[in-house]
Formats: C-alpha cells, sequence, structure tokens
C-alpha cells in the first residue's frame, strides 16, 4: 500500500485513502501525506471502542491503541482529517459499553464520522451471537453518538475560520459556488460554500478564505 500510495502521489492528483484498517502499514502514509504526496484524509473504519465487542466483530484492534496512534498521526501531520464509522448495538453491547464508545469519540476529537445502528442481516455470524440490543435502542444509542459528534464537528469546522483553503469547484452558478477542500470526500463529507465566485468552473481550484462554519459545511469567499 506504501509504494502504491507514493506511485499515486506522484501523478499530480488529489489521493484520497478510504477504508483503510488501523493496522501498522498505515502509518507509513501519513508521512507522505505530510509531504503533499497524497491527500491528509484518512478513512479508518474503527467501528467500537470496546475490547470485548471489537473481538465479537473479529476486528483486529483495541481503542486505547487507536488513540495513541491517532495522536501520532496528527503529531506528524497536523493538518490530517480522520473519518471513521461505528455500530451502536451490536449484539451484546452493554450500556458500560456504550458509554465506552462515546467517551473514545470525546478523546479522539474525529473531524467525520457516522455510525449505524446495527440490524440482522442474512447469513451474518453476528446473528447467532446472545443477547441481541432491541432495535429501537439500537436507534437511540445511534442518535446520541450523532449528537455528540455533531457537536465535536462543529467545533473542529470553527477552527478553520480566518483560514485560506485550496478548493476543489464541484458547481458554479450566478449564486456562487460549492466545492471541497482536502478534507471534505465527495457525497459523504461536508462542503465549501463560496459567495463571489463569478468565473469559476467545476475542476478548477481556488483559494478560498473561511468566514463562517456549522455543524457540517464551510463557508468563505475567494481570497483577495
Amino acid at each position: 500500500m506504501t509504494e502504491l500510495s507514493r506511485a499515486l502521489g506522484s501523478l499530480g492528483a488529489w489521493v484520497r485513502l478510504h477504508y483503510v484498517y488501523p493496522y501498522p502499514h498505515v502509518d507509513e502514509i501519513v508521512p507522505l501525506m505530510a509531504q503533499g504526496k497524497v491527500l491528509p484524509y484518512l478513512d479508518v473504519p474503527f467501528q467500537h471502542a470496546s475490547p470485548r465487542i471489537l473481538r465479537l466483530m473479529k476486528r483486529p484492534a483495541n481503542a486505547e491503541n487507536n488513540l495513541e496512534r491517532i495522536q501520532a498521526w496528527r503529531e506528524i501531520c497536523p493538518d490530517i482529517t480522520i473519518r471513521s464509522t461505528f455500530i451502536a448495538g451490536f449484539p451484546g453491547e452493554t450500556e458500560a459499553e456504550f458509554e465506552e464508545l462515546l467517551q473514545f469519540l470525546e478523546d479522539a476529537q474525529l473531524d467525520r464520522v457516522g455510525c449505524f445502528a446495527y440490524s440482522p442481516v442474512d447469513g451474518a455470524a453476528a446473528n447467532a451471537l446472545p443477547d441481541p440490543v432491541p432495535q429501537e435502542l439500537s436507534e437511540e444509542r445511534r442518535a446520541r453518538f450523532m449528537a455528540l459528534q455533531e457537536k465535536i464537528s462543529a467545533r473542529r469546522l470553527q477552527q478553520k475560520i480566518g483560514r485560506t483553503l485550496a478548493v476543489l469547484i464541484d458547481e458554479s452558478s450566478e449564486e456562487g459556488a460549492i466545492g471541497r477542500s482536502s478534507a471534505d470526500a465527495p457525497e459523504i463529507d461536508g462542503v465549501v460554500r463560496i459567495r463571489n465566485a463569478r468565473g469559476l468552473k467545476p475542476g478548477e481550484f481556488a483559494q478560498v478564505r473561511v468566514t463562517r462554519s456549522d455543524a457540517h459545511d464551510l463557508y468563505g469567499e475567494i481570497a483577495a
């Protein structure tokens, strides 16, 4: 993966890594991000924080090591954007284990997060696990999880106010333009909404000064 990422980084295009499990070789990619070879963006599906639930999911990681790894990634590449996905209500998940997941979210301060309420899937081995969580409770936990993450995301985006970012334009009209920074994957993350954007065309890059933010998107204007 390191060799592939290095080769892709030589093409002069935006290279964004998605769905990469936190194995040790991922650590080799982060310096490439700091060097500008690939985008400082990492989509890592942590899935949960409880060691017991992670074992039931057959995931080869634990929350303590993940927190240390996230800190190390940020030390190497301070501008890194970390996205992840989680499951609430996995069979056997106790309230204490869900609270452990919420605490991980607070500690990790991830930029972009998705969460799914567990539901049985035909043929899935997890269907046979004991103590299934009622669907209504799984949905309630998912809502609590996302409410917490929305606050974290809003705080992280607020830190970008006043910065000038390179933005790839996706849409343009007389009202303005919509684009994405290196922190925004298409169709799943937020966008950058630009006011004085006449003449910009999709596919172009623009330097945009961020003037405000909300829980998901940035707002800005073409930098002078």
